[in-house]
């Protein structure tokens, strides 16, 4: 069956009505926040404590736009005889936000969870140099950054709180042997106990 001329025009003047009915919704910004997902791609805050400068987000930015200086130092042997060890430490980390294409790539590789989203937005600046962030910038960001989402009760032990885990019972196991050990010495020696000798046994 042929189309009616004209059932085109007739269907887009019908939505076109029922959009002209409705009430239009505004949103009062800046007076009224918008409420935005957890996992909006505002801005990236640096948690510096975590950072080990080993080079993994500025080598694998696409746009070149993270600028990272450090320096080497010898940290003293823990242990008499040991050697000293060196470490790097961080001088400068910054982010060129005229340049971040907010790929999230500096983030997913980071081995060390030193990067994170924050879903700020209101860094507009006048001057496009004022766009680039240095690492005080960027650790005012992490107060920003939403909690992470609860771990779905179902889900499967992640292996590095298993290991925690077993780690701090192997621990707890070894100080219940010592505590008893040492309680069967001290009940040993204790005075009156006549002492246990292979002979006696027999």
């Amino acid at each position: 069956m042929p189309p009616i001329p004209g059932s085109g025009l007739a269907k887009g003047l019908a939505v076109t009505l029922r959009t002209m009915t409705k009430r239009a919704h505004t949103a009062q910004y800046p007076e009224v926040q918008p409420e935005l997902p957890p996992r909006s791609r505002g801005v990236i805050g640096l948690f510096e404590e975590n950072c080990t400068v080993c080079m993994l987000c500025a080598r694998e930015c696409p746009d070149w736009c993270i600028y990272i200086d450090s320096h080497k130092e010898t940290v003293p042997a823990a242990a008499p005889g040991g050697r000293e060890r060196s470490r790097n430490v961080l001088d400068r980390f910054a982010i060129d936000f005229s340049l971040c294409m907010y790929c999230g790539i500096c983030i997913e590789v980071c081995p060390f969870d030193a990067l994170f989203w924050s879903p700020e937005f209101e860094y507009a600046e006048t001057d496009i140099h004022d766009l680039t962030h240095e690492r005080d910038k960027l650790r005012e960001w992490m107060w920003t950054v939403p909690a992470p989402p609860a771990l779905d009760p179902a889900a499967e032990e992640p292996k590095e709180v298993a290991a925690a885990r077993k780690a701090v019972e192997k621990a707890e196991a070894a100080t219940a042997a010592a505590a008893a050990a040492a309680a069967a010495q001290a009940a040993d020696t204790a005075p009156g106990t006549p002492p246990t000798t292979p002979e006696a046994d027999a």
